[in-house]
């Protein structure tokens, strides 16, 4: 196994691609491994080492996947979702204590006045059309070279390669760093689940600011010396525009992309028919076996369901490729970690019997950061514990039979109710709050709220969803805000999200 990202990406001869995306030439993997050694290079020039962290907001393509490889090889790379508001750059640029923020020249991201004005260094990514599609120089905004970094060059195993924050009910969101050796044992772990060669032709539509599209889009395809085909996001109008051009071998998606590209399939069978797919990969939220079923039938291809999460790297199980069999409604066997069912005080259960989902293996966090209370809570006699509920058959097959956290998964975004809660609270009108999950049929959950207002104030359902709108990325808006009395309690008197939504009648 391989445990630094150089190693890994020593694969693909120098002159087959690595990197491509609509109407651009490509990058070939010599491109793409003299790119990585010019940008390491000159961030240490700007002063920036291993374990420095450098925040990057780029929009889903080509730049964004070659500048978070590149950026990960060398120093700690922190990519955030270009979606975000100002109050939500401030709340992570300043939590990651970032050295520097990439952003594309010209970008107008809130990002770019927030980095101003916490001090925070800007660079700019800067291509130009006769560019190869993923190359790029940096220019610092400020023009001055810095001092060298005395720390510099390639990454060592241990160094953190990535930083992320997962969402936390309880607390505020807590920040995951994952190694240079968590990233390439991911990688190889689903480069060998999915068998890829250098014959496979990835289509990614997954955001690259999320572990799935990170990993499984282009990391892993790339260990292997397979292309990635880099879109810049789902887009379910030219999905199939980007297949005729792409010509892949497979993609990975969320349910409700799938779901979406079932919807447009029909229209399409020609350059479904023109492009025969390996296989399909679902992850970051549970797939209808429904929807298997109807996928399957129009691609004509396998379609295998794994289960990620970001302190795992990203995938913990999968459902491998035939001849082994799939079964639908499990997540699959293990697949790169070790996998248990732990009971609540920490006996690992019998294949069968219900307890939390634990794993253990070199692609899981070393733990969180600066926070000894979650590590407790988290590590037990060494295994991670997940917060998911599952079993697991005789066959070694693991099935998630309900979340002990009550992280709200909308179609794979992970919401957390706290935050929604701390947003509402600062509206004059609001009194008391809570957050919660609703079913919803595509999505899994959506975000839902319940409010009472102060004696003599005034508040609308639209009034509320504004506000949180002005604070906080899209997904984390609540779709239905009820205005209430009072809100039900549980049996201790303390507000209860988990069951909150059927009592409310959103069942």
């Amino acid at each position: 196994m391989h445990r630094s990202l150089k190693e890994l990406l020593a694969a693909g001869a120098d002159t087959a691609h690595a990197l491509s995306a609509p109407a651009r030439a490509p990058l070939t993997f010599g491109g793409l491994r003299a790119l990585i050694e010019a940008t390491v290079k000159r961030l240490n020039g700007l002063g920036i080492g291993r374990n420095e962290r450098v925040a990057i907001v780029v929009p889903n393509g080509p730049e964004m996947a070659t500048c978070f490889v590149a950026c990960a090889s060398g120093v700690t790379s922190a990519p955030l979702n270009p979606a975000y508001r100002a109050d939500e750059f401030e709340f992570y640029l300043n939590d990651l204590n970032a050295k520097a923020l990439i952003v594309e020249r010209g970008s107008s991201s809130p990002a770019v006045d927030v980095a101003a004005k916490l001090g925070v260094r800007l660079i700019e990514l800067v291509t130009t059309p006769e560019m190869a599609a993923g190359q790029f120089t940096l220019e610092p905004r400020d023009g001055a070279a810095g001092t060298p970094a005395a720390n510099g060059g390639f990454a060592m195993p241990d160094d953190v390669s990535m930083v992320l924050h997962t969402s936390g009910t309880t607390s505020r969101p807590k920040i995951v760093p994952l190694s240079q050796a968590n990233l390439a044992a991911s990688a190889q772990h689903i480069a060998r689940t999915l068998q890829f060669t250098a014959k496979d032709c990835g289509l990614n539509i997954m955001p690259l600011f999320h572990i799935h599209g990170l990993i499984a889009g282009v990391l892993a395809p790339l260990s292997a010396g397979s292309q990635v085909f880099c879109t810049p996001g789902f887009n379910a109008l030219k999905f199939f525009g980007w297949m005729d051009e792409a010509k892949p071998t497979w993609y990975t998606a969320v349910p409700t992309m799938h779901q979406t590209i079932i919807s447009r399939a029909s229209k399409n069978l020609d350059v479904i028919a023109r492009h025969p797919l390996r296989f399909m990969r679902s992850s970051s939220s549970s797939m209808p076996p429904q929807v298997i079923k109807e996928l399957e039938e129009i691609f004509k291809a396998p379609l295998i369901e794994a289960y990620g999460m970001t302190e795992a790297t990203h995938q913990m199980a999968s459902n491998p490729l035939p001849p082994a069999v799939r079964k639908p409604g499990t997540v699959g066997i293990a697949a790169g970690p070790e996998i248990a069912i732990m009971a609540e005080g920490g006996t690992l259960l019998a294949r069968g019997d219900t307890g939390e989902i634990v794993i253990r293996g070199p692609n899981v966090t070393a733990g969180y950061e600066n926070n000894p209370k979650a590590n407790a809570e988290a590590f037990t006699n060494g295994w991670f514990r997940t917060g998911d509920q599952g079993v697991m058959d005789a066959d070694g097959y693991v099935s998630i039979t309900g979340r002990l956290k009550e992280i709200i998964n909308r179609g794979g975004e992970k919401v957390s109710p706290r935050e929604v809660d701390e947003i509402l609270m600062d509206h004059p009108a609001v009194a008391q709050v809570v957050c919660f999950g609703m079913p919803h049929p595509k999505l899994g959950e959506e975000v839902a709220a319940a409010v009472v207002l102060r004696e003599g104030q005034s508040a609308t359902e639209r009034d509320l969803q504004t506000f949180v709108s002005s604070r906080a990325a899209d997904y984390k808006v609540p779709k239905k805000i009820l205005i209430l009395d009072e809100i039900p309690k549980g049996a201790t008197g303390k507000l209860q999200r988990i069951g909150l939504a059927a009592k409310l009648g959103l069942g």
